[in-house]
């Protein structure tokens, strides 16, 4: 798989954020129980050991599952983050494909709950799991 290359099914992130826009491109891909988010990896995403930057994957992975829990409640909803763990367990480097698939767990009138496998070209780097607070729209 080339650096340029996005794997089949990821469209550009629907979601955009200021927080988000200088990971750009993001993409995501959207099955009937979750948003898998996904990027390309490059040298901005990194720390001074050349790595990708642990922050960036639990942002990542915050967003994915919260995305995930909305989708699975049919968008009726606002989701906020009330807890959230990352554990790291490998590491990755700059032009890996690194994804966020997500499972949400449970979802109720107050809390939503998921986890996440992230991972880079298939590998496991990290998993993270978190609670929501369920905040219902504003019509």
């Amino acid at each position: 798989m080339s650096a340029e290359t996005v794997p089949d099914g990821f469209e550009p992130h629907f979601r955009k954020s200021p927080l988000t826009d200088p990971w750009e491109p993001l993409y995501a891909k959207r099955t009937d129980r979750a948003v898998i988010m996904g990027l390309r990896l490059a040298r901005p995403h990194t720390n001074s050991r050349g790595l990708i930057h642990g922050g960036l994957i639990a942002s990542l992975a915050d967003g994915a599952m919260g995305y995930s829990c909305a989708h699975v409640m049919g968008g009726t909803a606002s989701l906020v983050t009330v807890s959230l763990a990352v554990d790291y367990v490998g590491s990755a480097r700059p032009g890996q494909w690194l994804a966020v698939e997500s499972e949400v767990i449970k979802t109720g009138t107050t809390l939503c709950f998921a986890q996440s496998l992230i991972k880079a070209d298939d590998a496991v780097i990290a998993r993270a799991n978190a609670t929501f607070r369920v905040v219902p729209k504003k019509e």
